[in-house]
């Protein structure tokens, strides 16, 4: 039984009344603890606020003016009521006022005064905008337009207040904070539609767009391949990455967002345009589409045909110093034994460095002499001559599994690749884990060397460098590809799925903000956090890449952004596609087709 039923209907009414009567409304729960009103300000709820309206505007309004306002980085709110004026009313107000302009510049003619050119141009501006209302190209309007900025106390505000009037004094748009006008003006501000304030200035309809706040960045360009769609506006993500101070790019996404599909369009498309491409595979993903292009595909492996000497010099250029070249060469050398051997303390170390030495002299290679034609050595050399110097007993020992153990089918033999091509795909799947950083640097290093030897345009694609970015030496030569290669014509695009080993080491920000081109994917929220920090994000985009959909994310190019999608035709995605079903479907359909030739 409620309480209702013991009561007599009479009494129910009245219960009833006194209980609406102490109900909460929306109002009440919206409404704030406190206001307090100030002449230049008013408070709600403890935050400051202060309004001010337009007084002044240019004679002309360029498109886009209120940009830089609404991109501050700090809160603030803008209304901007558009009232409709009557045409009728306003043509015979505008005939009156042209009679009067008309009568001032005859009366200056008659006396014989020096015309006046800001009277004749406001006669042709007044008989104009007559002219397009009474053919209704134009209409008249009352504009009115606030804003109001926020702050903990009066020195925020008025700093609020300074940093704005110096956007809009520089566009000639004056504005002044609303003296005890504050209630009105926040009032014009909330979003219910009731213009208090009543400060307005007439517009007619060309001026006014200029108003329309809402802006989205375009990256469409004359020239470049297309990386997809923008999703705010649908227009083209049109770019071309040798057009920026930097060639590089880097790729984030976690597993299955589509970060190697997009890389593998952008190689497609590239490959149209005459950039060679070569790609550091690690998974045996681009084989299909090395084999579609006509490119070449080396199966780096211990037991693979293929073998590259890291021994090999590239040939000095008109430009260079062939002792310059050769430190360089013994530095890189250096540094891959340091990986190799598992660190070198400082003695061994100097061994090293004079046995690479005398190991090229070996083979008459000095920086005195063009090397050019002659044979380099193999590890083995280096090996003989290690061990005839004192003290290298450890270092043999490490070597010795590199030279005959069991990972010697690699590199201890001459080098029989040749990328003189469109398009290379180095795999390195079948490579043993604990050898695919140290065969990433070598296959790196000598894709360096050849890139040296002959000016092209050109992409170098190392998919999963986290690899690269584990060990120090790897990801310093990394880093020194990003920092050169534009000399060379040379871009490097990074992927990886594990961005918070790439960004652990040193090296990983600065290839970051070396690289032009930045494209994020849908992330893990583990690494989301770390990308907000790196890539200064808003809570927004955060949120985006947290929920976006295969082939999704945010594109950057230079000092613009944009939320993407990748697109690709259904030829392309034949072709580029890491889908197993996918991929499952096309062997299936290549084997029915080879059966079915005679």
């Amino acid at each position: 039984m409620g309480i209702f039923d013991i009561l007599k209907p009479s009494q129910k009414n009245d219960t009833v009344t006194d209980l609406a009567d102490h109900l909460l409304t929306i109002t009440d729960v919206i409404a704030p603890s406190a206001v307090q009103i100030g002449p230049r300000s008013i408070s709600i709820g403890g935050v400051n606020a202060r309004v001010f309206y337009a007084v002044a505007y240019p004679r002309y309004l360029t498109d886009g003016w209120l940009q830089p306002v609404t991109n501050l980085e700090r809160e603030l709110d803008i209304s901007i009521f558009i009232h409709p004026v009557n045409t009728a009313d306003m043509l015979k107000k505008f005939q009156k006022k042209v009679a009067e302009v008309q009568s001032q510049i005859h009366m200056k003619a008659d006396k014989g005064e020096v015309r006046d050119p800001q009277l004749e141009a406001a006669y042709q501006n007044l008989e104009d905008l007559r002219d397009k209302l009474q053919q209704s190209e134009e209409r008249l309007f009352d504009v009115g337009f606030y804003i109001s900025v926020y702050g903990q106390d009066e020195a925020a505000l008025n700093k609020a207040e300074n940093e704005i009037k110096g956007l809009l004094d520089s566009r000639l748009i004056y504005i002044k904070p609303g003296y005890f006008q504050q209630e009105p003006g926040m009032k014009s501000i909330v979003p219910v539609a009731q213009d208090e304030l009543l400060v307005h200035s007439k517009f007619n309809s060309s001026p006014l767009s200029s108003f329309f706040p809402f802006t989205s960045f375009d990256l469409t360009s004359d020239n470049g391949i297309l990386y997809g769609i923008n999703r705010h506006n649908s227009s083209l993500v049109l770019f071309d990455r040798f057009s920026l101070t930097n060639y590089n790019s880097v790729t984030f996404a976690t597993s299955g967002a589509g970060k190697s599909y997009a890389l593998k369009l952008e190689i497609l498309r590239s490959l149209m345009f005459g950039t060679e491409v070569i790609v550091l595979d690690p998974e045996r993903e681009y084989e299909y589409l090395a084999e579609a292009t006509g490119g070449r595909f080396f199966n780096i492996s211990l037991s693979s045909d293929h073998h590259i000497n890291p021994f090999d010099l590239p040939a000095p250029q008109e430009d260079e110093n062939p002792q310059d070249i050769l430190r360089s060469h013994v530095v890189e050398l250096i540094g891959l034994f340091r990986l190799m051997l598992g660190g070198l303390a400082p003695e061994e170390e100097t061994i090293i460095d004079l046995a690479i030495h005398e190991t090229y002299a070996l083979k008459d290679i000095s920086g005195d002499t063009d090397f050019s034609n002659q044979e380099p050595p193999l590890l083995s050399d280096f090996e003989m001559v290690l061990a005839g110097m004192d003290g290298s007993a450890s270092l043999i020992t490490r070597l010795q599994k590199y030279t005959s153990g069991t990972w010697s089918g690699f590199m201890n033999k001459a080098t029989n690749v040749d990328i003189n091509q469109k398009f290379v795909v180095f795999s390195l799947r079948d490579m043993e884990d604990e050898l695919k950083t140290i065969a990433m640097y070598i296959v790196t290093n000598f894709i360096w060397s050849a890139v040296r030897r002959r000016l092209t345009k050109r992409l170098l694609v190392i998919d999963e460098a986290w690899w690269m970015m584990k060990s120090e030496d790897t990801a310093s030569f990394l880093f020194s590809l990003a920092k050169r290669g534009r000399k060379y014509y040379l871009g490097i695009a990074t992927i990886t799925q594990d961005v918070d080993d790439f960004l652990r080491s040193p090296y990983g920000v600065p290839m970051i903000t070396n690289s032009s081109i930045q494209l994020l994917m849908k992330q893990s929220p583990t690494a989301i956090d770390n990308i907000q920090r790196t890539f200064n994000l808003t809570d927004e985009e955060k949120f985006l890449l947290l929920e976006s959909g295969v082939g999704e994310g945010i594109f950057f190019a230079g000092l613009k952004h944009v939320a993407i999608k990748i697109i690709a035709s259904y030829t392309e995605d034949q072709i580029i596609t890491s889908d197993p079903s996918q991929l499952l479907q096309i062997k299936r359909a290549r084997a029915e087709l080879r059966a079915a030739r005679p």
